[in-house]
């Protein structure tokens, strides 16, 4: 849990000002006419509000990835050891169980990722966290904060699988190839074989994290407001707006962050699962002797 805490909080704190590009080019759509480039978007932000403008809600995201990538990892290794049977090349066991972990970790950060994303639009009309959260409380009720749950999980179920799949294909694949280096210690296998898995499944469940973004910034700075938070409604809305192209929009920021995120959150989480067993290892000999 510490290790995945520890990965969860270093990947998104790196990559936090690409999700507030992808944040705001996905929410386009919906709010008033802007352009929707990555290099204007991102002009956009440095011109009128600085470089702070691309860690607004920052702080929301440090207080959610830690306790959600803890539970993360935590249930992943679990569901792994359960469902492989001792088979480290089962890679529909590690499929399954990162479908399990996604599951479990999202009802603990998808709040925080809602009061995120309002956060990073631009003229967001939040002083901060605390503010974004009580007046999401008072005027919209606790359940503004999981409207966005069922899409989440439906998206991030696939996005798992693939990412968790492709990442130990990858690894086994890289350490196959370079057999002197096979060692599971080698970050650059693990950073490898994370960015591969962090792009594949980024670019695959894109449509569906612009559902996302949209049910979560409903109601703000000019962006629809959805009737129901039916996955079916809100991508035929996106449809008859922005036609098809609409649902991949943002692709492009969502494969730059979670290709570079996903390599530093394996190679910090295998780096610090490491340090920790030979701590327990050491600790354990120095008990017997």
């Amino acid at each position: 849990m510490i290790a995945g805490s520890i990965a969860g909080s270093i990947e998104h704190m790196a990559m936090y000002p690409v999700d507030t590009l992808k944040t705001r080019i996905q929410a386009i759509g919906s709010c008033s006419a802007q352009s929707a480039g990555l290099r204007q978007a991102l002009g956009s932000i440095l011109k009128v509000e600085g470089p702070a403008g691309l860690y607004r809600g920052i702080g929301a995201m440090g207080l959610g990835a830690g306790p959600a990538h803890a539970v993360y990892f935590s249930v992943y290794e679990m569901c792994k050891e359960t469902f492989s049977h001792g088979d480290p090349s089962n890679s529909g066991a590690h499929a399954v169980s990162g479908v399990f972990a996604t599951v479990a970790s999202d009802a603990v950060i998808t709040p925080m990722d809602v009061v995120k994303q309002r956060l990073q639009l631009q003229s967001s009309p939040y002083k901060g966290v605390v503010d974004c959260v009580r007046r999401v409380l008072v005027e919209e009720g606790i359940g503004a904060f999981y409207a966005s749950y069922r899409t989440t999980v439906v998206m991030n179920a696939p996005f798992t699988a693939v990412h968790f799949a492709t990442y130990e294909a990858t690894k086994k694949g890289l350490l196959e190839v370079s057999p002197e280096t096979a060692n599971d210690e080698n970050l650059l296998v693990h950073a490898t074989a994370g960015a591969a898995a962090g792009a594949l499944a980024a670019v695959v469940t894109t449509p569906l994290d612009v559902v996302k973004t949209q049910l979560q910034c409903q109601g703000v700075c000019g962006c629809d407001r959805f009737s129901s938070s039916s996955i079916q409604d809100v991508i035929g809305s996106i449809v008859k707006k922005n036609g098809y192209v609409g649902l991949m929009r943002g692709w492009i920021p969502r494969m730059l962050f979670h290709a570079p995120a996903a390599a530093i959150c394996w190679s910090t989480y295998e780096a610090s699962k490491t340090f920790f067993q030979k701590l327990n290892e050491s600790n354990s000999n120095s008990s017997v002797t």
